[in-house]
């Protein structure tokens, strides 16, 4: 089995979301299973169709058997890899693999997290994250993580490139731009560049406008295989190509401060797809901070090193630019329930299908999705497109 042999021999064909913004006292599990019986609805499918489950959680290192025996489903395939945020876009490739094997014939793929609500709250995730993901040389001197290696990214980009503050105010600027588009956006207030530059200071040179929201959410997909998903109830996004790339844990491990493992989850994920970006219509980008959209938009190849900030300004990136990036409105202003490479995917399959209403993008034929772990850890990128383009 090659990667060339898995281009679009698989389609994403349900998704679902739930508890966006606020979960109103729902647990992560039970908006989880809203959003997946959502997804599964949305397939023209049944729980008892399901036979393949991937999952993750920050909490819980085994959460994909409660969340199996909570949907009721025996699942022959389990995937329960967690790499931060970027985990639901790395899941495709092992279901794909398992899908075409004919290990099983509908993969969910699903999340859910009430973070914002959750009486643990933050601090207490902190915690358990301090236990279950040990950095020894970064946590004895307590830095304001995940932020803290953020802003020292972004600090090294600006100087080594001449990148601004007002630059990364695009990028928050934008995806505002895109939320007011969305009802289902948390945040739609209107934002300016000012409004950004004098936001508060969190971490130099990252203001609260420059990071993404606190949420509670969840959201799902269904994977099958491309034969079964033509018969379904919406029409197939196929996955046409997906990598994953990790080059350290701890921002001071990273080898080069303005060089992501994007740029190789991203040639590898393009390669596969036989495809470039400037073959790509829209691209969702995991926003955690305004540093990731430029750090992307330079390592998946949409514009050169260095130079992500230019291709931002004037709107580069908002409604009428030359890209659309981050339709929904991003973590940065529609929703960030922890880890947020979920709804990259599901507002990306809405665009692909034409669902999207005011903010929909016209003739959107190829999507590119990129999910990021950590503190610009795991790097995770995926190519999907319509029919047209199998």
């Amino acid at each position: 089995m090659s990667l060339s042999n898995l281009r679009g021999s698989v389609a994403i064909v349900g998704v679902g979301q739930a508890g966006l913004g606020e979960a109103h006292g729902k647990t992560e599990m039970e908006i989880l299973v809203e959003a997946a019986k959502a997804a599964v609805r949305d397939a023209g499918l049944s729980m008892r169709d399901i036979d393949g489950i991937a999952t993750a959680s920050v909490g819980a290192s085994m959460w994909v058997m409660p969340v199996a025996e909570y949907l009721g489903i025996k699942p022959k395939f389990v995937d329960s890899t967690m790499i931060g945020g970027s985990s639901f876009v790395s899941h495709m490739l092992p279901a794909m693999m398992a899908l075409e094997s004919g290990q099983c014939d509908a993969v969910l793929v699903c999340y859910g997290s009430n973070q914002r609500t959750s009486t643990v709250g933050r601090a207490g995730i902190s915690k358990v994250r301090a236990v279950l993901d040990p950095q020894p040389y970064e946590h004895p001197y307590s830095p304001l993580q995940p932020i803290t290696s953020y802003a020292l990214a972004a600090a090294r980009h600006m100087h080594q490139y001449g990148t601004t503050r007002e630059h990364l105010a695009e990028v928050a600027v934008a995806a505002r731009k895109w939320a007011q588009l969305n009802p289902e956006a948390m945040m739609r207030d209107p934002l300016s560049i000012d409004d950004v530059l004098n936001a508060r200071m969190v971490s130099d040179p990252l203001s609260v406008r420059d990071c993404c929201l606190v949420t509670d959410g969840a959201g799902a997909y269904v994977m099958v295989r491309a034969d079964r998903a033509r018969d379904l109830a919406k029409p197939p996004v196929y996955v046409l190509g997906n990598a994953t790339a990790t080059w350290h844990r701890q921002i001071s491990c990273m080898p080069d401060l303005t060089v992501t493992a994007a740029k190789e989850s991203g040639e590898r994920a393009f390669a596969m797809a036989g495809l470039k970006p400037s073959d790509v219509d829209v691209a969702e980008l995991y926003d955690a901070f305004t540093i990731n959209t430029l750090l992307f938009l330079e390592d998946l190849g949409f514009c050169a090193k260095g130079e992500g900030g230019q291709f931002v300004s004037g709107g580069g990136i908002a409604p009428g630019g030359r890209l659309p990036v981050n339709t929904n409105g991003g973590g940065l202003s529609c929703v960030h329930p922890g880890m947020y490479g979920m709804f990259i995917t599901i507002e990306a399959v809405r665009q692909l299908r034409g669902e999207c209403g005011e903010r929909q993008v016209r003739d959107a034929e190829v999507a590119v999705v990129h999910g990021n772990g950590g503190t610009l850890s795991s790097q995770a990128t995926a190519i999907l497109g319509t029919g047209a383009t199998v």
